[in-house]
């Protein structure tokens, strides 16, 4: 019976093991979205880690929805990232970086020279969005011309493109959690009646152009995929989420992409429909009603419903998270107070079972 702790391939990499660190914003980039020597110490403190996939990175300046995050659209954050890809191979692990374009989750005060979020329609979300200022309402996108949206999948072949410059062993294009690429899939914040939106096929239009984009650029061995197929999260709605999941996976799954992630809102029935359809390696961030992914799910790979399992708050507090869970336990608790923003407090200072 295959376990969470065997080895797999995915992408051309030899993992050693199927346990996954999820994507988790922490907010701690230098001025300019550098990565920093702090950000190369926890990435390289969990290269236990099958596989790491980094917090989100901008892959343009207009892209960035929150204070303190890094981008991929610069040689300078190139050069920067380099310092943290080396130090998770210099420990054997192996890193993806996720590409997110926050769309019209985001403020004007976060961005330069009077940028302002895009979106597909300008529609507002519902919500505030914490700045140096103090939490402000989101504001009213500039809805994207096609000309622009053509420009937007440049931006994320481009980042793609540093990525693997920077030393990453591919990217995963975040197609999750209200962001730009869901906000396409979305009923309420897509109003469009182009060929961007309207139809199931309009709607997944943006993301498939993305994902074949970036695999013609990069290779698709090197290119994952996150969804979360009816998910609320940054106030958005998909009043019949199948049809469209069911389309985008269908329309991808030939390229043979690294894997498809899925953050789990709570269908299973879903979950498994895209599983098949896809084909490939499948990751799971499966949903728990709230609790932290733990060692239960380890349960997901031994009963086939998932090639590798992603963890995120329990492997924020555990940089040895594969050690604990082979051992069951004990775990340390995450600090939801130094989640975002800071320095190494709540960020690279969690003991391992030695220290």
């Amino acid at each position: 019976m295959t376990s969470a702790f065997d080895q797999i391939t995915v992408g051309g990499n030899q993992l050693a093991n199927r346990i996954v660190m999820a994507p988790m914003t922490r907010s701690r980039a230098a001025e300019g979205g550098l990565a920093t020597e702090l950000t190369a110490e926890y990435y390289a403190q969990r290269a236990s880690a099958g596989l790491i996939i980094t917090e989100g990175v901008q892959p343009s300046v207009v892209g960035q929805g929150y204070p303190f995050t890094p981008g991929l659209h610069s040689a300078e954050q190139v050069e920067a990232w380099r310092k943290v890809t080396d130090a998770v191979h210099a420990e054997g692990g192996r890193i993806f970086a996720q590409l997110m374009h926050t769309g019209r989750i985001g403020h004007p005060v976060l961005l330069p020279d009077g940028l302002v979020p895009v979106g597909p329609s300008p529609v507002a979300a519902k919500g505030q969005v914490f700045t140096a200022e103090g939490p402000k309402e989101y504001v009213t996108p500039r809805e994207l011309t096609e000309d622009e949206i053509r420009a937007t999948i440049a931006d994320f072949v481009s980042a793609a493109r540093n990525a693997i410059e920077a030393g990453f062993d591919g990217v995963e294009l975040h197609g999750a959690n209200g962001y730009l690429i869901q906000q396409f899939f979305s009923t309420n914040a897509n109003l469009r009646t182009d060929g961007w939106g309207g139809s199931v096929e309009g709607r997944i239009r943006f993301a498939a152009e993305v994902v074949e984009a970036v695999a013609a650029e990069i290779g698709a061995e090197r290119t994952g995929l996150r969804l979360s197929p009816g998910g609320t999260l940054n106030d958005v709605r998909e009043d019949d989420p199948r049809p469209t999941y069911e389309a985008l996976v269908s329309r991808i799954a030939p390229l043979g992409l690294a894997y498809l992630h899925i953050m789990e809102p709570g269908d299973r029935d879903l979950t498994l429909a895209l599983r098949k359809l896809f084909g490939g390696t499948f990751v799971l961030n499966p949903f728990t009603g709230g609790e932290p992914t733990g060692p239960e799910q380890l349960a997901l790979v031994e009963d086939g419903t998932a090639d590798l399992v992603s963890f995120g708050g329990l492997f924020l507090a555990n940089p040895d998270l594969p050690r604990r869970l082979a051992a069951g336990g004990p775990f340390n608790t995450p600090d939801r107070a130094t989640y975002y923003g800071g320095e190494a407090k709540g960020y690279t200072d969690y003991p391992t079972l030695e220290g």
